[in-house]
């Protein structure tokens, strides 16, 4: 087995909020053709008919409000453009969000990304390790059940934001793997208590050893005491903290996208600077794409054994859940994969649960349709597959990976 493998112990998921990968990772086309970004081709026509541009002129803040609409029928308007026929185009990024307030000049910004030099942590660790050209959200549609799928590899029906009450013998990865002979430790680290984390009603609340604060898991990182899984979430509201104002930063629009940096970097920094270094997988992820503009047509998928009504989804048409919501960014960071790795397999957020199911568990069961299906990013023993799958390569550890200054 690659010693990037054989040394692996733990996997931490950091999954932020609502940015798709052209608008945080499209420049990078013009750094490595490899990556699938932006072109000068691509646009988006506006309400009066005319071509808008994707451009570089994407803000940190104070540019994207209201916030773009991201619920099932907004995002499928971006993504069939009223195509009658529904073929889907992704030409309707700029009608959607003129539906905000009717200002055609301020539909625009839908089209607008960020330059390479605004993204100095996202764009270093997507050149530094492996970024994922084709790692979709799980279904067209907001947060929360985009989210129960990194937790349970299904939304069990749901595509808006209300809570999902669990109706299937499903259980959440971290119930899988606490639940387990012998038994895996697993954590979900929400920011602190007034920005808690709005999966603890869907998950195991009688269970606190599953759940931790950021700043536990800087601390657990730098004692080395990472669990076998861990699932990061960022601050979701600007609120008042114990050592003063605490600023969103989950790059939600139109919170502030530096404080996401900043974030990020953080938890890249804990863990780098950790003992565990070796032996952990990082996966920087967005939850789905806010409504924001990307260009790659969202693929089919295995459908999963739910139906959302055409009542619920409110485009007048039910869901069989057999097409993928719009592509995010995604990084996988790990001193053994080598610089410059571009991954164009299709993965989307049920490949979180399956890839940790695999790699701790082997076979398990049961499982939904859509996380038996989905592809996994850890091979758990590349011997038995194409080794070209295997992220983790290296027969080295590499010491010239990169660092962030956040003094």
């Amino acid at each position: 087995m690659p010693p990037g493998l054989d040394k692996l112990q733990h996997i931490v998921v950091l999954m932020m909020e609502n940015r798709s990968f052209d608008h945080m990772l499209g420049s990078l086309k013009a750094v490595d053709a490899r990556i699938d970004g932006v072109t000068p081709d691509l646009s988006n026509p506006d309400t009066n008919g005319n071509p808008v541009k994707a451009q570089a002129l994407a803000e940190f803040q104070a540019q994207l409000q209201p916030d773009p609409d991201h619920h099932f029928p907004a995002v499928d308007l971006q993504i069939f453009g009223g195509d009658p026929n529904r073929v889907a185009n992704m030409q309707g990024f700029v009608k959607s969000y003129f539906n905000q307030q009717r200002d055609v000049g301020h539909s625009q910004k839908i089209m607008y990304y960020f330059a390479q030099k605004d993204l100095p942590v996202l764009t270093t660790l997507a050149l530094e390790f492996a970024v994922f050209n084709r790692w979709f959200s799980s279904i067209p549609g907001p947060t929360i059940c985009n989210r129960a799928f990194a937790h349970y590899g299904t939304s069990f029906g749901r595509v808006d934001m209300n809570l999902i009450y669990i109706n299937e013998p499903f259980k959440s990865i971290y119930d899988r793997l606490i639940g387990a002979t012998p038994k895996h430790t697993s954590k979900l680290y929400y920011y602190d208590t007034t920005s808690s984390t709005m999966e603890i009603t869907n998950l195991l609340e009688h269970q606190p050893e599953l759940f931790g604060t950021y700043d536990q898991f800087l601390d657990d990182c730098a004692k080395g005491n990472l669990t076998d899984y861990s699932f990061i979430e960022p601050n979701f509201n600007d609120h008042e903290g114990d050592s003063g104002d605490e600023v969103a930063n989950d790059q939600h629009p139109d919170h502030n996208v530096q404080a996401g940096e900043i974030f990020i970097a953080s938890i890249y920094n804990a863990i780098k600077n950790s003992p565990l270094w070796p032996n952990t997988a990082l996966l920087i992820v967005y939850d789905e794409h806010g409504g924001i503009y990307d260009h790659v047509v969202p693929p089919a998928c295995t459908p999963d054994q739910f139906t959302a009504s055409a009542n619920d989804t409110g485009t007048g048409r039910p869901f069989t859940f057999d097409r993928l919501g719009v592509r995010v960014p995604a990084i996988l960071v790990s001193p053994w994969i080598p610089k410059g790795t571009v991954v164009d397999r299709v993965f989307d957020h049920a490949s979180i649960p399956a890839t940790v199911t695999k790699f701790f568990l082997g076979d398990y069961s049961p499982r939904s349709p859509r996380e038996t299906s989905a592809d996994i990013f850890i091979e758990p023993d590349s011997r038995s597959v194409d080794p070209a799958r295997n992220l983790l390569s290296l027969d080295v550890m590499r010491t010239d990976c990169p660092d962030f200054d956040l003094e």
